[in-house]
């Protein structure tokens, strides 16, 4: 099979948008994922995927932590922005969680330790140990076919 096809088979699994975030040296890094799930509840475990070529990945073996941060409905362009989709970009503001950068008005933000990396493929995975979880009400950014959708009840 061709990598259009896989990339097409993955793209009907529709999934929430996170943005990942770490600091090192007063530096705040941030991507735009969708590659997230929980491992474990006990101990509480997550995981994230990125790619070799990404930076994350090496500001995330710098640092030793990071943050995910489970999008709103109302924050596909703060989602833009950590994707690289947008240049007229302002200044973003982060506050802080346990020490990490997080994403105001997020739904979610976890701020975790690395508990593991296992590389596979052309990607390293995270697993992160939950440290904390900060929760707030709303409906989620969806994303699925390559674009951004809004859930609706059944």
């Amino acid at each position: 099979m061709d990598d259009k096809l896989f990339r097409a088979a993955m793209g009907k699994f529709a999934t929430g948008v996170t943005i990942i975030t770490t600091e090192i040296d007063g530096e705040v890094r941030g991507m735009t994922a969708n590659a997230f799930m929980s491992v474990s509840m006990d101990p509480k475990l997550i995981l994230i995927s990125v790619g070799h070529k990404a930076k994350m990945k090496e500001q995330i073996e710098a640092s030793g932590q990071f943050a995910v941060n489970v999008l709103s409905n109302d924050q596909k362009e703060m989602s833009m922005i950590f994707a690289g989709q947008k240049t007229d970009t302002h200044d973003v503001e982060f506050n802080y969680f346990e020490g990490l950068p997080v994403i105001d008005n997020s739904l979610v933000s976890i701020a975790c330790d690395v508990h593991n990396s296992h590389d596979e493929g052309d990607h390293t995975l995270f697993i992160g140990k939950v440290k904390n979880i900060e929760i707030q009400d709303g409906d989620p950014l969806a994303f699925h076919e390559g674009s951004y959708k809004q859930l609706q009840e059944a």
